[in-house]
């Protein structure tokens, strides 16, 4: 007899091999992703920490110190507000944050030729241009290929967590010891190194649309979406409260966060009387916080929702920056910070979770796009230059009042957001089923 043999197509996937290969990408996106954002918060944090040293060479105010911060937050704004609406349009993402990543590390080490103020201020200003696409192209790329039990920890561990662990934590700690040694002008330089790196291995690695097809993430009351026909339009994105309430949480949120990393480092300095070294270690506690809370706040929020997430973290966030005025021991401010530098966790939220959740995935670049870019706008740009002048009159210890205020605002607007955490509305949904079937039984007794 003879022996028939058959063959399976190798271009045919079969589910579970697809299932497998989704899972696969998901991880390996997050890791690059991950530390894609990450050096972009390491170059926007650099100059924070490295301020008390360029100070000494341009003899800043704090009104130009605040200027240096929030020029990049404009561009930053601009360019994120334009690159998720063209990145939609377009429906392409990869090549638009490759050219991002290796023109932010550029511009970031471009930094360190710069012989006075204007100089750096043009920098850091082309710096956001490029800085600004990554975050909006970045949590679509990841939101898309996440499952729904793990997208908030995704893109926690993408945003906040990343951010917190370069930006937080290693800029700190690598960019005033190599000022230390060889100034700050080399610590700026060897940022670019990175940056490049990262776009090759995203070039190389990262695909347009993930194994198995995007993830449709809207909730269903999300604005409907067609297969064919226009891509719907910011004004029907703005149709959504949660949109309009997660904008003005970013510009009060970046209000927070900016006014803290831009004058922390010198207040510790200058008011304090911390040395470097102390101060450094303080900055890199700011970070444990970031990257601590950047992940467990999401996680928490994919149980028991995003709505109580964010009042109750937003809360405890708002006791940071009082702690630096009021707490005088560098090692209890330090604990301090771990347990109240919350807010971060909460920037994943605003920014990305609950818009994602919110629109279709046709405008999905959009809303984050403008959310982020609102946000930069107020919250990134307006309130270091408001806070530096208000530094300036009457002193440092306003900057971080403003801080708090800006916290305490996002406490209050969080109370108006409608719930979006998947698992959170299948509860309800549910108990609503059991009450209406109980309700038929004891109607049905009754009779």
């Amino acid at each position: 007899m003879s022996r028939i043999r058959t063959r399976v197509r190798s271009d045919v996937e079969t589910p579970v091999a697809t299932y497998g290969a989704a899972h696969r990408y998901e991880n390996r996106l997050l890791l690059i992703l991950f530390l894609a954002f990450g050096f972009v918060f390491f170059d926007r944090q650099a100059l924070p920490f490295l301020a008390p040293y360029i100070s000494k060479d341009f003899h800043l105010s704090n009104t130009e110190l605040g200027t240096l911060s929030g020029v990049l937050a404009l561009t930053w704004a601009l360019s994120g507000l334009v690159a998720g609406r063209l990145s939609d349009k377009l429906g392409k993402r990869k090549p638009i944050l490759i050219a991002a990543v290796v023109l932010f590390s550029c511009f970031s080490a471009a930094g360190g030729l710069m012989t006075g103020f204007l100089g750096l201020l043009v920098a850091r200003a082309l710096m956001g241009v490029a800085e600004g696409a990554v975050l909006p192209l970045a949590q679509s790329m990841m939101v898309e290929a996440s499952r729904e039990s793990r997208r908030g920890l995704n893109m926690g561990l993408l945003q906040g967590s990343s951010a917190g662990l370069m930006g937080g934590i290693l800029a700190p700690l690598i960019v005033v010891w190599i000022a230390e040694l060889h100034g700050w002008r080399t610590a700026l330089l060897l940022t670019i190194v990175p940056g490049l790196l990262i776009a090759a291995w995203i070039a190389k690695s990262v695909r347009e649309a993930p194994p198995g097809g995007r993830v449709q993430v809207a909730a269903a009351d999300a604005l409907p979406e067609t297969t064919a026909g226009p891509k719907p339009s910011v004004r029907e994105v703005l149709g959504h409260r949660n949109i309009i309430l997660c904008m003005a949480a970013a510009c009060c949120y970046l209000t927070w966060f900016i006014v803290i990393v831009t004058f922390t480092p010198t207040y510790l300095l200058t008011i304090k009387g911390f040395s470097p070294s102390t101060m450094s270690a303080v900055m890199t506690c700011l970070g444990v916080g970031w990257v601590l809370w950047g992940f467990l706040t999401p996680a928490v929020s994919d149980r028991i929702g995003r709505k109580p997430t964010m009042i109750a973290f937003s809360a405890t966030a708002a006791l940071c920056p009082l702690a630096m005025v009021y707490v005088s021991d560098p090692v209890v401010l330090g604990l301090v910070v771990v347990l109240t530098y919350t807010g971060l966790g909460c920037f994943t939220l605003f920014m990305a979770t609950i818009p994602a959740e919110t629109v279709p995935h046709g405008a999905l670049a959009t809303a984050l796009g403008l959310v982020m870019g609102i946000g930069e706008l107020a919250g990134g740009f307006l309130a270091p230059v408001i806070a530096g002048r208000a530094s300036d009159v009457w002193g440092l210890q306003t900057a971080m009042f403003i801080s708090a205020g800006g916290a305490v605002a996002v406490v209050l607007l969080s109370f108006g957001l409608r719930e979006t955490a998947p698992r959170v509305l299948r509860r309800r949904a549910e108990r609503a089923t059991a009450a209406v079937g109980s309700g038929a039984v004891a109607a049905g007794a009754a009779e």
